[in-house]
Parts: structure tokens; sequence; C-alpha cells
């Protein structure tokens, strides 16, 4: 039972304050809320406003009570509303619990709250208390005015126990036996010195130095998250992928899928160890190596695309009973071509730098393994030592491109 009634605050040293509040009952307990302060409205335009929330019917309320409020701050509905709606047409609440409780609608908010507008629990627990609210989020689940960010710290400790359970009912709804598996992997940096998962690695955000924790996601075929497993920031791409495979056979019951990962996510040992012995396909990019190798083979060759962009190519001595598809793609061709020249012409830069270095005449560069260190550096720093073949001697340094490298590299575009 929820009512709406005036009430009167007394104050020691001045006039009272007179709020509009709601009462309703939470936990067997009685409790209520403010919904307007109207202090400032006259004595008679207070009563009237207090006979009608107590059921009377004023003839001239209408016209003496237009104008007489100031909207001094609205919340946003329809965003709230609409998102709320989505998640439940989603069965999202369902999903995380199948009957209503403080924690689920809490998990609710938070994910809502993520939608509508990201930001940390703090952030979140200040949305949802009436005197800060932006929205009426808090409101439509019925939360509690109280919300504190240990609060909701608390909810997510909760959902960490029902994750197992939450992604069980996922995999059963989007996956189904040899069905496409998407994985891959993700890092977040952090400054945290307690958190065991928290160490440096290879930044993907290119926060270089700092610690990070990676996080890995399995996705159906139509890029729906099922499953999330965090991982040490040091976790190397394909080591994280026996976990998922163990998960995918173990907890969900799927005797058959086809992994489908990144170059840098499946390599060969990883197909010959976690996939092929579960019995599992997978679909993964070859890396540059494996390309060129085809290449040089002969089952790769430019006028497979004289045509078409896609073929299906066989090489059963370095990929036997696999399916090869080559794909063409002009634009990323031209743009690789693009990449390659500016990189050429600011490498040739760099040595041209160099070599003033060794012809200057004060303090020249004269040690011919200071020079090689020196030139090697600046060709690995653009990956373009490969491209240029150098000659070093002592106090001397010239250099020319290696047009049969670039030739070969270009012709991969």
């Amino acid at each position: 039972m929820v009512s709406m009634f005036v009430d009167v605050v007394p104050n020691r040293n001045s006039r009272p304050t007179i709020l509009i509040r709601q009462a309703y009952r939470e936990g067997g307990k009685a409790r209520k809320r403010t919904l307007a302060n109207i202090t400032k409205l006259p004595p008679e335009m207070i009563e009237k406003i207090r006979r009608i929330l107590r059921g009377a019917v004023l003839a001239d309320a209408p016209a003496k009570l237009e104008g007489a409020f100031e909207i001094s701050r609205s919340l946003q509905h329809g965003n709230a509303a609409a998102v709320l709606a989505a998640l439940r047409g989603c069965g999202v609440d369902r999903a995380i619990a199948s009957r209503r409780s403080r924690s689920r609608d809490l998990a609710v908010a938070l994910v809502a709250q993520r939608i509508l507008e990201p930001g940390s629990k703090l952030a979140a627990a200040r949305r949802f208390r009436p005197e800060t609210a932006v929205s009426t989020l808090a409101s439509q689940l019925g939360l509690p005015e109280n919300v504190s960010e240990d609060r909701l710290y608390e909810t997510m400790d909760w959902l960490l126990e029902r994750q197992p359970r939450i992604e069980k009912a996922l995999a059963e709804k989007h996956l189904s036996e040899g069905s496409p598996v998407l994985y891959d992997l993700t890092s977040v940096w952090s400054y945290s010195r307690t958190c065991p998962l928290v160490n440096r690695g290879y930044s993907r955000d290119g926060k270089k130095g700092l610690a990070q924790i990676e996080f890995g996601l399995l996705c159906d075929d139509d890029g729906r998250p099922v499953a999330v497993e965090a991982f040490p920031g040091n976790a190397s791409d394909p080591s994280t992928v026996a976990a998922q495979v163990g998960k995918l056979r173990d907890r969900f019951g799927l005797k058959r899928a086809v992994f489908v990962g990144d170059r840098g996510m499946i390599a060969q040992a990883r197909v010959r160890e976690d996939l092929e012995p579960n019995g599992y396909d997978w679909i993964f990019a070859l890396r540059a190596a494996g390309v060129g190798a085809l290449a040089e083979n002969g089952a790769l060759q430019p006028t497979l695309f004289d045509e078409q962009d896609m073929a299906e190519i066989e090489c059963q001595e370095l990929f036997r009973g696999e399916r090869l598809i080559v794909c063409r793609n002009p634009l990323l061709a031209e743009e690789r071509t693009r990449k390659r020249k500016d990189l050429i012409a600011a490498a040739a830069q760099d040595l041209i730098e160099i070599r003033r270095a060794v012809r200057r005449d004060k303090r020249p560069l004269r040690s011919a393994d200071a020079i090689r260190r020196r030139a090697e550096r600046a060709l690995d720093k653009r990956k373009m030592r490969k491209h240029f073949d150098l000659k070093i001697g002592t106090g001397s340094f010239s250099w020319k491109r290696n047009k049969q490298n670039i030739a070969d590299e270009a012709a991969l575009d």
C-alpha cells in the first residue's frame, strides 16, 4: 500500500519545512520518501494540497493551482523505461535469477545504468539516490533510497557466485551442437597492487608500463555474449584457449563446436593439443609466415583473384586435411601498399640521419658495432629491417633497398 501526504518537519529557529511525502512498506517496516518541498507555497495552497491528498474534491482546484508549482528538477524517464523493457524482453532479469529479489533488482539496475551512463559503482550509487538521481530507473525498480556503493559491490559478489548458472543458461539458449563459438581477449589497465590477476603484459590500449587484467569473452555466432573469464595480465592469447574448450565441453556439454578466433589466438599447437583431441573444428586466419609458405609452395597465386576476390585452395603438403579459404580485400591491399611506402620512406630518412652522424666533422659515429646497433634499432622500430641491405664499416655507412623482398611482400597484399 502506497500513499502520499503532507508532512510538517519542525525546525528550531525557523519556520517548519513542509514536504509532500510517500509512505510505503519494505520488509515489513514502514518507510517514507520525500517527493517535493512545498514550504514556500501560501498556507491556503498547502491546505488545499493536504485536502486533495486526503481525497477531497475541490471545485476551484484547477484554477487556483495553475501556476502555483515551479519545476526545480525533473527526472529522465523514457530512456530508463526503454532500457528496462529491452532487458526484460531479452530475459536478462530471469537469466540472473528466476525469482525477484533485492539483489536481482540491484543487478538489473547496474546493467541498465551501464547502458544509460557508464561509470563507477560510486557514480551508480549516486544515480540511484533520490536527491542525486537523473532518471527514474531506481524508482521503476523499487530500489531503497539508501543504496550505497558497498551494497553494489556486495551485489557483484552475489553475481559472481551465480555466474556459472547464468552462463550455463545462456549457453543452453544460444549454443548448440556443432555451432560456431567466437572467442577473443581484451585487456583493461589497472593501478591496483593487491589484485592477484594484475600483471604487466601486452597492452591493447597502448598503456605501456601499466599493469593490466585480461578478459576472455565467448559469444555465439551472432555475437551475443555467453561467458566471460578473467586472466592474469601477462597471459598470452593462445594460453587461454584450453580453459575455453574445457568450459564448452565440461560445463556446457558441447561435444562438437567450431572454435573461431583471430590469427594471434589459435596457433597450430593449440589445434593439436586443445581442439583436435576434443573433436572440435576451428576457423582462424593464417599468420604472414603461413601465407608466405603457401605462396612459395605455389598453392596461392595472384591469378586466383583475376575474376573473383575469394577462392578455396588445397595444400596437403603444408595443411593436410584443412580447408583453406583465400580472400583478397582490395581496400586492405591499397592500405598496406600505402603504409609500406610510408614506412620505407620514414626508415630511409632515419638511415640518412645516421649517415650524417657518421660523416660529421665533430665527434662522428665511427665504431662499426655502434653504427650497426643504431641502424638496426631504427629499422626495427618500423619493422623494416628485411627491406634494407646495410653496408657498414669503421667510419662508413651505406644502404640500399632490397627490391626483391619489397616485391615479394607487395605480391601478398
